[in-house]
C-alpha cells in the first residue's frame, strides 16, 4: 500500500487542524512544513526510513534542533490524521537550556525606543497594539479577544485550545484603547483592524513592527510579537517572583513553558559565576 503526502491529502489535513481548534499560525506552519516534505519526497512514497532520512538531511543542512523537533511535531500529528502511526518518529534530544541568547533578547529600552519611533511617525495603531501585547503577554493570535467591550471592563477572556482564561488590561491601557476606538469609530467588537474592517494578521503586525527596527535602531531579530510576550513575562516575575501566577496569565500548562521565559542571559549568569569568587 503506497503512503503518498499528496497536496489533496495535506489539505485534508490543513481542514482535520482547524476543526481540532489548533491555531491559526499552527496550520499554516504544519502544512508548510508537510509541503516540504512532499517537495523533499519528490513523488515517492512516505516510509518510516524515508522520514528518518528526511530528518537527518534536516540536521545536515543546519536547521537547529528546535526547528527539526517542531517539523517532527507536525509529521507526527500529521501521522496520527492519516493513520500512519507506524512512521512517527522520535524528537531529538535537547538538554534544557540554562540561559538565552543575548542577541535575541528584546530590552526595556529597546521596546520604549520601539514605541517611540511608532507615535514618531504616527503608526498610532501599531504603537498601540505593541502596549497592548507587552503589558498583557497575550499572544499575537489573541489580540482579537482586544474589544471595546474589554476595554469597558478593564479584562478579556481568552479561549485557546479548549481552555479559557480572563486577562485583565491594565487601567491606563484601557483608557488608550478606548480613545483609540473613538477616534476609529469603532463603537463594538475588535479594536486593531485594518483599513478594510477585517482583522489584523499575524504576517501583517509581524511586517509592521520589522519596518520599525532600522527607524528606532532596535536589531531586526529582536523585533518579533513573541519576544514582547517574553518581555513581559520578566518584567511581571521581576514584580512578583510567583511563577505559578505567571503561568496563569501567559495561559500555560506547565510551569516549565514558563521557566524558559525566564531564563537569564548568557552574560548575566557569567557575572553570577563570576561573583562565587571560585577562581584565585
Amino acid at each position: 500500500m503506497e503512503h503518498l503526502l499528496s497536496a489533496e491529502k495535506i489539505s485534508a489535513f490543513g481542514k482535520y487542524l482547524h476543526q481540532e481548534e489548533r491555531s491559526r499560525g499552527t496550520i499554516e506552519k504544519y502544512i508548510r512544513d508537510m509541503t516540504a516534505f512532499s517537495v523533499w519526497l519528490d513523488g515517492r512514497s512516505a516510509t518510516k526510513e524515508l522520514a528518518a532520512e528526511w530528518k537527518e538531511s534536516l540536521r545536515a543542512d543546519g536547521y537547529a534542533c528546535v526547528t527539526i523537533n517542531s517539523m517532527l511535531a507536525a509529521w507526527n500529528t500529521f501521522c496520527s490524521f492519516a493513520g500512519w502511526n507506524d512512521f512517527r518518529m522520535k524528537y531529538l534530544r535537547i538538554q534544557r537550556r540554562s540561559f538565552r541568547d543575548k542577541r535575541r533578547d528584546l530590552t526595556r529600552q529597546e521596546y520604549k525606543r520601539l514605541l517611540t519611533t511608532a507615535y514618531e511617525l504616527h503608526r498610532d495603531r501599531l504603537a498601540l497594539l505593541l502596549e497592548t501585547i507587552c503589558s498583557t503577554g497575550i499572544r499575537v493570535s489573541e489580540v482579537k479577544y482586544i474589544t471595546v467591550e474589554a476595554a469597558r471592563l478593564g479584562r478579556t477572556e481568552i479561549s485557546l485550545k479548549g481552555k479559557i482564561r480572563t486577562i485583565l488590561l491594565p487601567a491606563k491601557l484601557c483608557r488608550k484603547l478606548l480613545k483609540y476606538a473613538h477616534k476609529q469609530k469603532i463603537a463594538s467588537g475588535e479594536i486593531f483592524l485594518t483599513g478594510s474592517g477585517r482583522s489584523l494578521s499575524r504576517r501583517q503586525i509581524w511586517a509592521e513592527m520589522k519596518k520599525l527596527c532600522k527607524r528606532a535602531g532596535v536589531e531586526a531579530s529582536k523585533v518579533f510579537p513573541h519576544n514582547l510576550r517574553h518581555l513581559f513575562a520578566s518584567t511581571f516575575y521581576q514584580a512578583c517572583h510567583d511563577i505559578a501566577r505567571l503561568a496563569d496569565v501567559l495561559g500555560h500548562s506547565s510551569i516549565e513553558t514558563t521557566r524558559i521565559y525566564l531564563l537569564t542571559t548568557g552574560m548575566e549568569q557569567r557575572k553570577q559565576l563570576d561573583r562565587l569568587g571560585l577562581v584565585s
